[in-house]
């Protein structure tokens, strides 16, 4: 990842849910899970990972509660409004809050650092060769401080 300016902030496309991050990324990832899929309208997700502490969400959030092929429950927030996905958690890593990249206001911050999900991919995906790769869950981030 590039050089992080804190705080980090972001939000949706209609600016209705805004958040705040006071600590640094602890990874990024791209995902090609079939969920990710249909929150990025075909494609994988670009989801960088924050302890949850260390973020600050305003404004509504609306949940939608799916189990993952990885036999996770996951939490997802999306805005009301405009629906723009904004978060992601997992029942498994409770201490980390999923931020989609796209609703950073600086997105340079998000440079991937795995794929994950390979297996689920469309043919037609194109994927980083230089990245690490794993067909399904990736393996678990340290933990939080």
């Amino acid at each position: 990842m590039t050089d992080i300016q804190l705080p980090i902030t972001g939000g949706c496309i209609c600016k209705a849910v805004r958040y705040s991050v006071s600590g640094a990324p602890v990874g990024s990832r791209q995902c090609w899970c079939r969920d990710c899929q249909y929150l990025g309208a075909g494609s994988s997700t670009v989801n960088v990972i924050f302890n949850a502490s260390d973020v600050t969400i305003t404004g509504d959030v609306k949940s939608f509660v799916s189990l993952a092929d990885s036999g996770n429950t996951m939490t997802r927030g999306f805005c009301p409004t405009c629906g723009t996905p904004v978060t992601s958690a997992s029942s498994a890593r409770p201490q980390f809050l999923i931020l989609r990249s796209g609703t950073l206001d600086h997105t340079g911050i998000a440079t991937p650092a795995m794929n994950i999900w390979t297996d689920s991919a469309p043919h037609w995906a194109h994927m980083d060769p230089e990245l690490p790769a794993t067909p399904q869950q990736p393996p678990a981030l340290p933990a939080s401080r």
